[in-house]
């Protein structure tokens, strides 16, 4: 009996997400046009947030994938990918890019070169957001908020719930462990993790 109800419920589940797949693909499309994206070929498990301001860029290549349900990456700290490009920040993600639960916050410059994965719960930033001295902070004064293009070359991966901060690069072939804050460049071909991320070995194929 329990047999038999696992398998109606197994059954269930995946004419369930058969029938709803079409449509988040349907939504996403809607809301990459409404942001004036107009991304390559893309696969999407659930609904991203997106939104681009007048003024800002956002560019999409071919064969895009994103998670954002649990039932497509279950590894938890779930959220949406969520995709933020201010006025003239310019956000270009290349080819045969895979994200989960990813936060972009762009107010200047983010590349995403080729062939990059980026793990569930990862946060990219180009800005600091506020002010740093305390007294810019108290009168809110934008004029002193840091910014700094973010570059992650080919072929990076990214594990789960790293932060990547303003000014960094990622060089070509490297791996940064989960977890890890980036505050500064990562060189091609080595793997790097901790809080703040550091050398760990070479990255050897």
């Amino acid at each position: 009996m329990q047999y038999m109800i696992v398998l109606f419920y197994k059954g269930i589940r995946r004419l369930y997400y058969s029938f709803i797949s079409p449509f988040q693909y349907v939504i996403t499309s809607f809301l990459f046009y409404c942001n004036n994206i107009k991304p390559g070929s893309f696969k999407t498990n659930g609904v991203p947030f997106i939104s681009v301001a007048r003024g800002g860029l956002c560019i999409i290549g071919n064969n895009f994938k994103m998670n954002n349900t649990i039932a497509s990456n279950p590894i938890g700290r779930i959220q949406k990918c969520s995709f933020f490009v201010e006025k003239n920040g310019i956000l270009n993600i290349g080819d045969n890019v895979a994200m989960s639960y990813t936060a972009i916050y762009c107010s200047y410059k983010i590349i995403i070169q080729d062939n990059v994965m980026i793990g569930g719960g990862v946060c990219i930033y180009d800005t600091d957001f506020h002010p740093l001295g305390s007294l810019d902070r108290l009168n809110d004064n934008e004029e002193k908020i840091a910014s700094g293009a973010v570059i992650i070359e080919g072929n990076v991966f990214i594990g789960a719930n790293c932060t990547i901060l303003k000014g960094v690069t990622i060089g070509r072939n490297s791996i940064v462990g989960a977890c890890s804050v980036v505050t500064k460049n990562v060189p091609p071909n080595e793997i790097w993790a901790g809080n703040p991320a550091k050398f760990i070995k070479l990255q050897i194929d």
